[in-house]
């Protein structure tokens, strides 16, 4: 039966957090699990059963290949998988860092190398996917438009530089956000809050602001100013929050901090 998701088998080359996380919102999305296989020297089981394999399988062809190893390992994956790959076959990266140069260098069969930058709320259908490519192919674009968009928000970038700081705001920016929850509930229990109770109301206040930011047409700086009410608490928070611009000053060196990371890591990739 076909898939309305897939042209053809998927195979996830690797399946850490990030792969098995993509790999949940498929299932969740409708994926077939018998059109997905997962290669991984483990042979450990993923769920949903899907068929591991420690090796390339010899019984297909794939339609869509998913690179979702650890960078570092690109070059120990290459040789094996890259003389079974087909012209037609989709090449797709999550390996931060690594070029659509780097990539090609590797992989000069496939006509379509894609490089997507996920984070893992895709777990739950409600990620975010930076993609970029340079292939030309409306099609096979279009393909990953659609499986990536059944994972949250899918969006294309021109220039590839671009897509490295878009990653580096939506693939690490959870992580900045998670221990953003973390202070607010660190900073309620230090006030007289017991543990739990913080934590469990630092979390629901952000998920239903994420929420209104989401679906309001004002902007977050105005959301700000109509929670805010003149000489009220709110304002004495923001009061702090704003002064001597510190809060978007430590903000713009973490993502730089990121960003930079990126930069290095595609060095190595391109040395090999």
């Amino acid at each position: 039966m076909a898939d309305p998701l897939l042209p053809g088998p998927l195979w996830l080359i690797g399946c850490g957090n990030m792969g098995s996380a993509m790999l949940d919102g498929w299932i969740a999305a409708g994926v077939d699990p018998s059109h997905v296989s997962v290669v991984r020297p483990s042979g450990r089981a993923v769920g949903h059963g899907i068929r591991v394999l420690t090796e390339c399988p010899e019984d297909e062809v794939p339609a869509i290949v998913l690179l979702a190893m650890k960078p570092r390992q690109l070059d120990a994956v290459a040789p094996e998988l890259a003389p079974v790959l087909d012209p037609q076959t989709i090449l797709v990266s999550i390996l931060a860092g690594v070029e659509q140069e780097s990539l090609r260098a590797r992989f000069p069969t496939p006509g379509t190398i894609v490089r997507a930058m996920p984070n893992l709320p895709v777990r739950y259908e409600k990620g975010v996917v930076g993609l970029f490519s340079d292939s030309p192919d409306v099609a096979a674009r279009a393909m990953v438009t659609g499986l990536m968009a059944s994972l949250g928000h899918a969006e294309w970038f021109d220039d590839e530089s671009l897509f490295q700081l878009g990653g580096a705001l939506t693939g690490a920016g959870p992580a900045f956000l998670f221990r953003f929850i973390e202070a607010l509930g660190t900073a309620a229990e230090q006030l007289g809050l017991p543990h739990d109770q913080a934590g469990r109301l630092a979390t629901a206040m952000v998920e239903g602001a994420a929420i209104m930011a989401a679906r309001s047409e004002e902007g977050p700086a105005r959301l700000a100013q109509r929670v805010a009410s003149p000489g009220g608490t709110t304002e004495a928070g923001l009061d702090v929050l704003d002064a001597g611009d510190s809060l978007n000053d430590l903000v713009a060196r973490t993502l730089e901090a990121s960003r930079r990371r990126s930069h290095e890591m595609a060095a190595e990739a391109r040395r090999g």
